[in-house]
C-alpha cells in the first residue's frame, strides 16, 4: 500500500475498482437496482408498478436494466409509488481541480 503522505484518490480509486465488494456496492446506488429491489420487496410486477406511475412495462424493465436515464419527475413518481424517498446528490467530475 502507497504511503500516506503520497496516497492520491486516483490510486484509491485503482484499489477500489478491482474489489469485487466495492464494485457490487457501487451497482447497488444505480436507480435501476434501487427500483427492481424496491419493487419486488413490495410484490409487485413491473406491469403493476407501471400501471401505478402512468406508463408501460418496458419503460420499467429498460430502467431497472439500466437502459435508460429516467427524469428526475420520473424517478419522483416511482418512489411515491414506492412508498420511498427521493435522494438527489452532486458529486464533482472525477477531474475536477477543486476537489
Amino acid at each position: 500500500m502507497t504511503p500516506v503522505s503520497t496516497y492520491t484518490f486516483e490510486d484509491w480509486e485503482r484499489e477500489k475498482i478491482s474489489d469485487p465488494e466495492f464494485i457490487a456496492a457501487l451497482a447497488e446506488l444505480e436507480p435501476g437496482y434501487q427500483i427492481a429491489r424496491l419493487r419486488i420487496a413490495r410484490g409487485l410486477t413491473q406491469t403493476q408498478l407501471a400501471q401505478m406511475v402512468g406508463t408501460k412495462q418496458p419503460s420499467i424493465a429498460r430502467l431497472e436494466k439500466g437502459d435508460s436515464t429516467p427524469s428526475l419527475a420520473f424517478l419522483e413518481k416511482l418512489a411515491e409509488a414506492l412508498d420511498a424517498r427521493l435522494e438527489v446528490r452532486i458529486i464533482p467530475w472525477k477531474d475536477s481541480a477543486r476537489v
